[in-house]
């Protein structure tokens, strides 16, 4: 767009609207998707951009109120703003514009009241709503921000509790309000950008003392700025927030566009990692929380300075297409978030499972028109799928109008979804990882001395003191699992795969914390679901010790634990499972059906399988002293969120089965088999053939070496120097003699696959879980194997009949490598 619009009616074009929310309509016959990328189009005023920010809020003025969706979400926005203006007080005398928000001390009240004013407004703004263009309405928004500046927000005023809440929280409603009422303000135009400028003037600082802002804060602190700027016309401070992005002043040490483990200068080590990992916080693991808002704002802020002169164009721009195809697809489980990777807001209500999914389905939407054409294909692909298939909670019936539009037109064009995710992922820099298989995903957490254990700042998530103490989340088609309730009821001293010391603990006591351990990661085999990985768990406020595997070999997850040892715990277990159930879910244990009902209780020797219908199977090998409970468990949000919680209390059934390791337990250990999905036949028919040729064998479970066979798949833990022989391994497997030999610490994968067995072709990968190692050494002891491929980052040479793999440990950063045989 060429000319200025100032003399233009307010509100963009639909063409804007359309263009800048990434719609695909019309653009079909552009096979396969884009031939060339859309874009918002050009803007040279900041007069533009604020009609931009405008569309954003409203959807803008072409909104097709006869399209279903469109309409709904247009009702859920009159709803929202009906609903706080008939509680609104406007009387003289008032001491709050609300009175559940009259606590002087609680800076949430200030952001709450900002969001109410602006909810009202973007009704007043949005066509079709029973306020739009109402002038009381509009006075009444506007008689509110000067009540605000007046005694609440501006300056001289004396800003308490977070300064989150001043500088991006309040200041980002007051700015999106400003931006649809603006012309309505008059002088209380500038009073409020005045206010907002006061709190936040500067897109590199943050907090009342001017840190350094990083990761989300410095996103969203940027756009505050640029919000205000582009309202106030001020095209430097535009130019500051570009620059910002990159860290220009810092000398890109907090880049946000950058990797982190690309950034020459040292910075706090938050951000996306090339891995996917994202870290907020120093070193809490954050994708489902401060990363998808990083994610859902920029992607505004790139929308609203694009083909303008303040665009971004640092390079590193390109690496936010792969934070969605690394950072969040992989951590999707059809819609519901990993819990592992969101934080604190696991203790939200507001935030449960697929609530954090639509801000990066939303951001997705955003990138889109402005992505190079391979990258959009990409994406559309995703949003594509994403939408398809979280039936739990549609997405068209949740976002905003803008997002409507968006993805309507998106899916009218026909895009092909990616389809069902089929992959291993593992995340060294934030000691995670995901196996997604058909049916099902399994996501494991753990903590070294590297990441924190968990995050309870705020008086938010007072129980989490176990999330990554080795927890194992099941997702199944069971979509809401991990909502409607599980976190506040869930019993937190046994989350599933932990192994804990029973002792009582204080509400977030321990929270922030390393150990040191470094023993911490695996191995996976590239374009397979095939993977190690081992935890050295040394328990936060505990002497509890254990070593920890997960063998995940497509659709079994072989779960071994030795050296369990707690001199001081009055008690230690490993919990199996702590599922909740439906009512009449069977609990079968060797074939008997337990008739659980609420209450039941049961110790059952010698237990070879157990299945709870509707989740898995579980296996055990060696035999097992199995104890499980269903109880009904009534718990209040307020118990684990006293900032955002409630007092209801609310109720949700749960079936839970662990291993008693007893008190003060000295080189304990375990083994068992989940079998996501498999029916009772199916995990009878596993535990028969275990530790035959056919099925599973266990080849080592001690303090040097964790290691399984089953299926033309070796994969081992060596927790030190150690050797395993195969001798033991099935049919198809590398071979029925010889030996994997590790100097000292890794983790190691070999496959051979058993339908090719005359070609012998077998891969291996390795890994330094430890991320410290000069250099990591196996040796392949198997005759035979001739070299047909090998990593840049690993030497293959001949020692003897086989061969020996040497990598340089510390330069791979907990990453896989690999080489091929025939």
């Amino acid at each position: 767009m060429e000319n200025d619009l100032t003399n233009e009616a307010p509100g963009p074009s639909r063409r804007t609207v359309l263009l800048g929310m990434g719609t695909l309509a019309g653009m079909a016959a552009l096979a396969p998707y884009l031939t060339l990328p859309a874009r918002a189009l050009p803007a040279s005023s900041t007069t533009e951009l604020v009609e931009r920010w405008a569309a954003l809020q409203t959807g803008g003025p072409g909104l097709d109120l006869a399209d279903a969706h469109v309409a709904a979400a247009v009702r859920r926005v009159d709803r929202a703003a009906t609903t706080v203006l008939a509680t609104l007080d406007r009387s003289a005398g008032r001491t709050a514009l609300w009175a559940d928000l009259a606590d002087r001390t609680r800076s949430t009240n200030v952001t709450t009241a900002f969001k109410r004013l602006r909810s009202i407004a973007v009704a007043w703004a949005t066509p079709g709503t029973s306020v739009a263009g109402d002038a009381a309405v509009a006075d009444a928004v506007a008689d509110g921000l000067d009540w605000m500046h007046t005694n609440i927000y501006g300056p001289g005023l004396a800003r308490f509790d977070n300064d989150w809440d001043w500088e991006i929280g309040s200041a980002s409603a007051l700015a999106d309000t400003l931006v649809v009422l603006r012309e309505h303000l008059g002088a209380g135009l500038a009073r409020s950008t005045a206010a907002i400028h006061h709190y936040t003037p500067d897109p590199n600082l943050w907090r009342a003392d001017r840190q350094i802002a990083t990761g989300a804060n410095r996103v969203w602190i940027a756009t505050v700025v640029a919000v205000r700027a582009a309202l106030d016309g001020d095209g430097d401070a535009l130019l500051r927030v570009r620059d910002a992005l990159s860290d220009v002043d810092g000398g890109g040490a907090n880049s946000v566009l950058a990797f982190v483990d690309d950034t020459a200068a040292a910075g706090t080590g938050e951000g996306f990692f090339r891995d996917g990992s994202f870290l907020q916080h120093w070193k809490h693991p954050y994708n489902g929380g401060y990363g998808k808002e990083l994610l859902g704002t920029l992607s505004s802020l790139l929308h609203l300075l694009g083909d303008s002169p303040w665009q971004v164009t640092d390079p590193a721009l390109d690496n936010v297409y792969a934070w969605v195809t690394d950072a969040f697809d992989p951590l999707m489980a059809r819609g519901d978030m990993v819990a592992s990777v969101c934080g604190r807001e696991i203790a939200r209500s507001s935030k449960q499972g697929h609530a954090s999914t639509q801000t990066v389905v939303e951001g997705t939407l955003r990138l889109i028109p402005s992505a190079p054409a391979a990258q959009a294909a990409t994406l559309t692909a995703l949003v594509a799928q994403w939408i398809a298939e979280d039936t739990y909670r549609d997405f068209l019936a949740g976002t905003t109008p803008a997002s409507v539009v968006a993805a309507k037109a998106l899916l009218a064009a026909g895009p092909t979804p990616r389809g069902p995710l089929v992959a291993h992922r593992q995340y060294p820099a934030m000691d995670k990882v995901v196996h997604h298989r058909p049916g099902f995903a399994v996501s494991v957490s753990a903590y070294s001395a590297r990441v924190y254990n968990y995050e309870s700042i705020q008086n938010e998530n007072l129980h989490g003191w176990h999330l990554s103490d080795g927890m194992v989340l099941l997702y199944t088609d069971d979509l809401g699992h991990y909502s409607e309730d599980y976190w506040p009821t869930v019993d937190p001293y046994r989350l599933p795969g932990t192994t804990v010391d029973t002792a009582r603990r204080a509400d977030g006591e321990g929270h922030r914390s390393t150990n040191d351990a470094t023993w911490v990661g695996g191995a996976a085999l590239p374009g397979t679901t095939l993977g190690s990985y081992g935890q050295d768990l040394r328990a936060q406020g505990s002497d509890l010790r254990a070593l920890k595997s997960w063998f995940l070999i497509d659709d079994a997850v072989v779960c071994l634990g030795s050296g369990v040892t707690a001199p001081g715990a009055a008690g230690v277990e490993t919990v199996v499972e702590n599922r909740k159930v439906r009512d009449g879910a069977a609990f079968v244990v060797d074939g008997v059906d337990q008739r659980v009902t609420p209450g039941w209780s049961a110790v059952a020797d010698g237990v070879r399988w157990c299945h709870l219908a509707g989740t898995a199977g579980y296996v055990f090998p060696d035999g097992a002293r199995l104890h499980a409970l269903r109880e009904d468990r009534t718990h209040t949000w307020r118990e684990i969120n006293i900032k955002y919680g409630t007092d209801t209390p609310v109720t949700r059934p749960y079936l839970t089965a662990w291993l008693d390791h007893g008190a003060a337990p000295a080189d304990a250990g375990y083994a068992y088999v989940l079998l996501p999905g498999a029916s009772p036949a199916g995990t009878r028919a596993f535990s028969e053939t275990c530790g035959t040729t056919a099925g599973l064998r266990v080849l080592a479970r001690d303090q040097a070496v964790h290691a399984v066979t089953l299926g033309g798949t070796v994969a081992a833990n060596f927790w030190a120097a150690g050797r395993v022989s195969l001798a033991e391994c099935a049919a198809g497997a590398p071979d029925d003699s010889g030996a994997l030999v590790a100097d000292g610490a890794a983790s190691v994968v070999l496959h051979t696959d058993p339908a090719a067995r005359g070609q012998r072709p077998t891969r291996i990968a390795l890994s330094d879980p430890t991320q410290a190692r000069a250099q990591v050494v196996v040796d392949l002891e198997v005759p035979g194997l001739t070299l047909a491929a090998a990593d840049a980052g690993v030497t293959v040479t001949r020692r003897g009949a086989g061969w020996r793999l040497l990598a340089d440990g510390a330069a791979l950063r907990g990453a896989t490598v690999t080489a091929a045989f025939v």
